[in-house]
């Protein structure tokens, strides 16, 4: 009895493995190829390392087919992690019903900078693509750093430019608030926003904030402050004194313009003082209001001076 039980139960086993066969025989005659991690059911490879390691794992090309089958492999990714990547055999023959482990490699450069990186290994055969997905963690400390260089106005653009220069490990995503002042106060205050790049470590990128309504009269101080994630908090400034060269050609035009540097440096020395002293804002800005006004004064009469003592003089000009 238990002997004809236990051949019923094979022959029942038997039944439902040839069952669940069939459909896989069928699949086969098609284009029946996968691409998956070498070894247990991993979703995804991962791999760690710090700058500099090589790293290793496997991938399995499984041909399901009755006919053998050619892949081509390749690493993708960006950030250029797909070069990262070396295989043992880049173009692999499977034979039918066969698995191909193929070994692989990643180099992480020495100068990789810490953090998490994904990517994939792509296999091409019977005119697609399978993937399996890499994340990657290089390793080391995370340092997040910044510096704002080449502020300048470009009054004729209308424009401010600037350069920031990633000088830690990590991604940035930085945000820039920009100020600028005349000599009567505050003509821009334009509230931090995020600046439409991504900054890589090591990487120096070129950037502008557009200005309508630059004055043509006036010493200008603009100031950009920059912040990031990581506490990264960074400034640049730059001075211009914006002069409209071809109307003040003419008589005493000499005059005017050494009446402007007189100005600049009128202002300029208020400034200075009232920094070192540390006075209230509105008795400095009153102090230094009325010290501009004499030096404009001062100014005015010394052109007015020199043009009666001096021949007419022309000439031509721009913003600098």
């Amino acid at each position: 009895m238990r002997v004809r039980a236990a051949a019923r139960a094979l022959a029942a086993a038997g039944a439902l493995l040839g069952c669940a066969a069939a459909p896989l025989a069928r699949a086969a005659d098609g284009d029946g190829w996968s691409l998956d991690p070498a070894g247990s059911a991993r979703p995804s490879l991962y791999a760690e390392g710090a700058p500099g390691a090589v790293l290793e794992d496997k991938v399995s090309v499984t041909n399901r087919s009755a006919r053998p089958r050619t892949v081509t492999l390749r690493g993708t990714g960006p950030d250029g992690i797909g070069a990262w990547l070396a295989f043992a055999r880049r173009k692999v023959t499977v034979p039918p019903r066969t698995r191909a482990d193929v070994p692989f490699t990643v180099a992480v450069p020495k100068g990789a900078a810490p953090g998490d990186r994904s990517g994939a290994v792509v296999a091409r055969g019977g005119g697609r693509d399978a993937r399996v997905p890499l994340r990657l963690r290089v390793a080391g400390p995370a340092l997040a750093a910044l510096t704002v260089e080449r502020v300048r106005l470009d009054a004729d653009a209308e424009r401010i430019t600037y350069e920031l220069v990633n000088r830690g490990t990590t991604v940035l995503a930085p945000r820039v608030a920009v100020r600028a002042d005349g000599v009567f106060g505050e003509l821009l205050d334009r509230a931090p926003h995020r600046v439409p790049v991504r900054v890589a470590p090591g990487s120096r990128v070129a950037l502008s904030e557009p200005w309508p309504g630059v004055p043509s009269f006036d010493a200008v101080d603009v100031r950009l402050t920059v912040t990031a994630a990581g506490g990264v908090r960074a400034e640049g400034s730059a001075s211009a004194r914006l002069v409209p060269w071809p109307a003040a050609a003419g008589a005493g035009a000499g005059a005017v313009a050494a009446g402007v540097a007189a100005w600049c440096a009128v202002r300029h020395a208020v400034r200075r003082r009232r920094r070192d002293a540390g006075a209230p804002a509105e008795t400095a800005a009153t102090a230094e209001a009325a010290a501009e006004a004499t030096a404009a004064a001062e100014t005015a009469a010394e052109a007015e001076a020199a043009a009666e003592r001096e021949p007419t003089a022309t000439g031509t000009g721009g913003k600098p």
